[in-house]
């Protein structure tokens, strides 16, 4: 760690160096990365800070909100609203885009967020998250439309997330593989602390919520029962079952050490085809996966290659690594 690189280094290196992303891209990612500081320092101050509990209050999916959702999804975009990189947002807790205000610069950029994933854990002190995902605007004069924002998850130009845990950790790709950065509080900036991330292609691990296994289509119930098996089974191995109830930290810990993440369909609401929403959360974790050299599907196709219809669109999801990417969803195949 003697030559310690900053997240600003970096980003700079990435513009000037490798030519992968443009300056008003990294001045957005630079605010990106405070805004999550701030949000850090709000969860860590907890109790102490008056942040924890209910905000008597629903967002758009029905799903009451806590006090830090609030406040995360206002941190974001008050950081993000006047620094002319930005034509519009789009946040979970929000029905509809946040247009960037006219006594405000415009940018060429879109961004969306999950502002605070993982809310059951708040209270409980465990770890939560923030995800984000920018898009490029459609070129044109024209002012912002919900439709512009209904891109495949393939024309990302940037993507990340920061988990809220015993370290506070900035995880990012810009289409050059992975990074992770981890806030070093005593100098108030994020330190690249891993390059070149890789998720191991072969795991034991697999997250799930197993209370739903009634609930599942029998292509889960298969892969799930082969694991349950172990080394009697087919798979001539035993699993291990990880589950943390937040995306980002069950995420974070298979790209730390690999494992297979899955939130199915399941029949209780049938007319849904899964949980987690499509542009705030699969979307920038399955480049992550992908750019770690992971896979990530909703069972019958590449999460990057959907196109998505709504803001709000939910999906399945199955991601990590790659051998067991590829097993649970050829199980979808046959059917």
């Amino acid at each position: 760690m003697a030559n310690r690189i900053s997240f600003t280094r970096y980003l700079v290196e990435q513009q000037h160096e490798h030519g992968h992303i443009p300056a008003q891209l990294r001045l957005l990612l630079e605010v990106v990365a405070r805004a999550c500081k701030q949000i850090s320092m709000a969860v860590n101050k907890g109790a102490l800070g008056g942040v924890l509990g209910s905000a008597d209050s629903e967002n758009v999916q029905g799903e009451v909100q806590k006090k830090l959702d609030i406040i995360a999804n206002e941190v974001l975009i008050e950081a993000n609203e006047w620094g002319g990189h930005l034509a519009a947002m789009a946040s979970e807790e929000m029905d509809s885009i946040y247009l960037v205000p006219n006594r405000y610069p415009k940018g060429e950029f879109l961004l969306l967020f999950d502002p605070l994933d993982g809310s059951s854990n708040i209270d409980v002190n465990v770890s939560i998250g923030t995800i984000f995902s920018v898009l490029k605007k459609p070129d044109g004069d024209r002012g912002v439309e919900e439709g512009d924002f209904l891109q495949a998850g393939r024309q990302q130009v940037a993507a990340g997330y920061c988990v809220y845990g015993p370290q506070t950790t900035l995880v990012l790709t810009v289409g050059d593989g992975v990074a992770m950065f981890t806030l070093d509080r005593e100098q108030g900036s994020f330190v690249l602390t891993q390059d070149n991330v890789q998720i191991p292609a072969d795991t034991k691990e697999f997250a799930i919520n197993m209370s739903n296994m009634r609930h599942w289509d029998e292509p889960v119930k298969r892969y799930i029962g082969e694991c349950l098996e172990g080394k009697d089974g087919p798979r001539g191995k035993d699993f291990n079952m990880r589950w943390i109830a937040s995306m980002v930290a069950d995420v974070h810990r298979i790209m730390t050490r690999g494992g297979v993440f899955m939130y199915p369909w399941d029949k209780r609401e049938p007319n849904k085809p899964g949980k987690l929403r499509l542009m705030y959360e699969a979307n920038p974790m399955a480049w992550l996966v992908e750019q770690a050299g992971g896979a990530a599907t909703n069972g019958q196709q590449r999460i990057l290659d959907i196109a998505p219809s709504k803001l709000h669109e939910r999906v399945s999801v199955f991601l990590g690594s790659k051998n067991e990417v590829d097993r649970v969803t050829s199980y979808h195949e046959k059917l």
